[in-house]
Order: structure tokens, then C-alpha cells, then sequence
């Protein structure tokens, strides 16, 4: 049951990271400008939010999501706002050569970042009950089996920023100085059209 419940997580995890967003934005730009490991871990900062939210949405933490839920509005402005400063950062960002790696004191920045956007959209404890229920979790069931699938989420989670940051990883090498110089102005822009876009769902 144990492992059932964790390939269950981990389909609940993949489900949840892959449709594109500011994450997968800031995943593949970080990989082409920084490397791989910065990538990776921006990923990672995500996969930690989203297994939290996990644990609230297995764990049947009604006060948590409720809390969370009542303070969204705060939430999403704050992340509305994160969006536009790291989007502004990239527009006017220097991309480094490809074979220049960035110093290590970045890599703690580059996961709190992604953390910090992945949780402050609190409407993803409803996405999880979601993806639970389809996947035939509900109930005593699935507070029986939280452990396994919060571990598998965690898995399904950063298995896709792994496989998305290795993909982009592959090619970041023979990738020219002029087209990285373009994923900073797409990756800026991109990232500045998600926060107006918060924002302006949050002003009407």
C-alpha cells in the first residue's frame, strides 16, 4: 500500500509541476545562464513548496489551508510583485559566456526564490485535493497513506525540474552568446507578463 500510495504521490507531483509557469520560466533561463545546478535548484525550491502543500492537503490540515486561503490575496501580491523585480533583473541582466559559471553564494538565492513563488499561490492545496481525488486518494485513505504520498510528491516534483533542467542543461553549451542574451530579454518578459497578470486578477 506504501508504495502504491507513493507512485500515486509522485503522478500527483508531475501533475503539479509541469504545466509551464514562472518556475519553469526561471528554471530554464537560470539553466542556460548559470548551469544546471542552478536550474536544478530553483526546481527543488518549487518541489519544497509544493510537497507543503501536500502535507496540508494529505494531512487534512484544515486550519492551515484556511489561514492560507484566507490570506491569498496578500500572498499573490506578494508573489505579483517578486515576479515583476526577478522579471526587471533579467531585462537588464549581462548574460555570462557558457562556459563561465556563476559563484556559488547564488544557488541558496536561486531556490528561495522559486520557494517563495511556488508558495505564495495557497490555491495549490486545491489543485493537490484535486489531483488526489482523480487519482482515487480521498479520505482516511489518503491520511492513512500522507507519508508515502507527500514523499512521491516531493519525487514527482523534482523528477520534472531534473528532467527539464537536464534537457536545457544539454544544450546550453552550443547555445551562442546572442541567443542567451535573448532568454534573459523572453525569460524578463515572460516573467513581468505572469506578475502583471497576478496582479491585475487580484485588482479586478
Amino acid at each position: 500500500m506504501f508504495f502504491l500510495a507513493f507512485l500515486k504521490g509522485v503522478a500527483a507531483g508531475l501533475l503539479i509541476a509541469a504545466p509551464v509557469g514562472p518556475v519553469g520560466v526561471l528554471c530554464v533561463h537560470r539553466t542556460l545562464t548559470r548551469g544546471q545546478i542552478h536550474g536544478l535548484l530553483s526546481g527543488l525550491g518549487a518541489a519544497v513548496a509544493d510537497a507543503l502543500f501536500a502535507v496540508v492537503a494529505a494531512y487534512g490540515l484544515s486550519f492551515v489551508s484556511d489561514f492560507l486561503l484566507s490570506q491569498q490575496k496578500w500572498l499573490r501580491l506578494g508573489g505579483g510583485i517578486l515576479l515583476l523585480l526577478l522579471g526587471i533583473k533579467n531585462l537588464f541582466s549581462k548574460p555570462p559566456a557558457p562556459d563561465v559559471k556563476e559563484p556559488r553564494r547564488t544557488l541558496a538565492g536561486d531556490m528561495a526564490s522559486a520557494f517563495a513563488l511556488t508558495v505564495t499561490n495557497p490555491i495549490t492545496i486545491i489543485s493537490f485535493l484535486g489531483v488526489f481525488a482523480a487519482l482515487g486518494v480521498t479520505g482516511d485513505s489518503m491520511r492513512l497513506d500522507a507519508n508515502a504520498l507527500v514523499a512521491g510528491v516531493f519525487t514527482g516534483s523534482a523528477l520534472w525540474w531534473l528532467v527539464l533542467s537536464g534537457g536545457v542543461g544539454f544544450a546550453r553549451k552550443a547555445v551562442e552568446a546572442i541567443y542567451l542574451r535573448r532568454a534573459h530579454l523572453v525569460s524578463g518578459g515572460l516573467l513581468i507578463a505572469f506578475g502583471i497578470g497576478v496582479l491585475a486578477a487580484l485588482a479586478f
